[in-house]
């Protein structure tokens, strides 16, 4: 749904919302709007590590101006703060105020990233596990400060060094405009698996993208996310079969011709579907996106079991069902990548959602807990948590209701179903194989909506 406001705000009612106090967002630079001079504006690398200037050099290699100091005066596309020696508290100062000295130099639609290890207080001395667990909260808060569009996320370092290749893949993602719907977020990477990819090869697309090759599933891809999702992943390379109800027929078949996808007319809650869905992928399953889902709102004080039980069926049993019979059958190819759509309502809850809540929950958990058997395939099962994203059901709500839910975002507007895809797309990614059972919200550092 078109967001009147925001344009209004970039145009005649400019001056007005600045002398009104009033909420400022910035039209987010994605993929395909990404201006030519951000891209050839250099990044900061802070940390004193051997680790930062490795990502230094990397970057380097890759065509990146950088930078390793503050006070240069030049306009900055990013910061990237490395914390991978912090071993107290007190190792966090120097990197930290450097970053605050340099936020004001940032262009529009800027991005910080932290690298620092993984807080793992059960495997950690106090002293560590305090600074680590500090790097995850000095971002989270840095990100609600980030004005113009810019974000802040980290990547996690669990286990493994900062020449993963997985970290290389976070970093591509983060850079750019693929992430621009994503802020006070962290990719966790907790294996060496992956394969090495260069910015330009992350992101180039049809036969040269990060995709090329590889089949990819994509339930209830007729209309919405689903169909941003197809599109996407045929951007990137992938061959697609899109997955449907009958009745959305027409729909999916109207995406399919667009991406020159195949369609696969089932309901996913069938006994049969992981045997149909192997059958049209024509050979075992090589990406799988578990899309489909629906809502029966309700308070629970209302709630009928038809309401329920159905919620619960197609978002998450069905998942279940599908993930287990195809390991069941090896008809998962080695490698193979699933990535399931879990809610921020499955992790904040939500008024009249009692069902979507605990559904959307149970993919979190249902991710986290598969992991390891992915792991045994060298394969990886993550899931994609969006927020309020600009769809047919967020036009529904009351006009009120629904500008609210955009600026209480700290970019203060709501996500497109485009940036749900760019997400998917990368943790469905070879390069991202070193990240596994986690969830990432695509919420604009925002807990409302499903």
């Amino acid at each position: 749904m078109k967001d009147t406001y925001l344009d209004l705000v970039n145009g005649p009612f400019k001056q007005v919302a600045k002398t009104l106090g009033l909420p400022r967002p910035v039209r987010l630079q994605r993929f395909d709007s990404t201006p030519e001079h951000y891209l050839s504006a250099p990044v900061l690398v802070l940390g004193t590590s051997p680790g930062a200037q490795r990502i230094a050099d990397r970057l380097l290699d890759n065509g990146f101006e950088v930078r390793r100091h503050p006070g240069s005066g030049e306009s900055l596309r990013a910061v990237i703060a490395v914390f991978d020696d912090a071993g107290v508290p007190g190792d966090l100062s120097a990197t930290a105020l450097e970053i605050g000295a340099s936020l004001r130099t940032l262009l529009p639609c800027a991005r910080v990233i932290t690298v620092s290890p993984a807080p793992r207080p059960e495997d950690q001395d106090p002293a560590p596990a305090a600074a680590a667990q500090a790097v995850t909260g000095l971002t989270r808060s840095l990100a609600h400060e980030m004005r113009i569009g810019g974000t802040a996320n980290g990547i996690l370092l669990d286990g493994v060094d900062v020449d993963a290749a997985s970290v290389t893949a976070a970093l591509w993602f983060l850079l750019s405009g693929k992430s621009a719907y994503v802020s006070g977020q962290f990719l966790t990477v907790s294996s060496a698996a992956g394969e090495e990819i260069g910015a330009r090869e992350f992101l180039a697309t049809g036969g040269s993208g990060p995709l090329a090759g590889r089949t990819a599933v994509v339930t209830g891809a007729a209309r919405g996310i689903g169909a941003a999702i197809a599109r996407t992943l045929a951007r990137d390379g992938a061959g697609i079969v899109g997955v449907d109800m009958p009745q959305a027929g027409q729909a999916l078949a109207g995406v399919m011709n667009e991406v020159g996808g195949r369609t696969l007319q089932l309901d996913i809650t069938a006994d049969s579907a992981a045997e149909r869905i192997a059958e049209a992928a024509g050979s075992e399953v090589d990406i799988l996106v578990h899309n489909a889902g629906i809502t029966r709102d309700r308070l629970l004080a209302n709630m009928d079991a038809s309401r329920w039980d159905s919620v619960l069926a197609v978002n998450l049993e069905s998942q279940a069902r599908i993930n287990a019979a195809l390991g069941e059958r090896n008809l998962f190819a080695r490698g193979s990548q699933v990535v399931a759509l879990a809610s921020t309502s499955g992790i904040a809850g939500n008024r009249g959602q009692t069902n979507y809540a605990a559904s959307k929950a149970g993919v979190i958990g249902l991710t986290a807990a598969s992991a390891r058997e992915f792991a045994q395939r060298s394969g990886t099962i993550n899931a994609v948590a969006p927020g309020f994203i600009e769809t047919d059901m967020t036009a529904k709500m009351p006009a009120l209701t629904r500008q609210v839910a955009r600026r209480l975002a700290s970019l203060q507007q709501g996500g497109l179903p485009v940036d749900v895809a760019e997400a998917i797309a990368f943790l469905a990614s070879a390069p991202a194989r070193g990240i596994n059972g986690s969830t990432l919200r695509v919420c604009g550092q925002n807990m409302v909506g499903a």
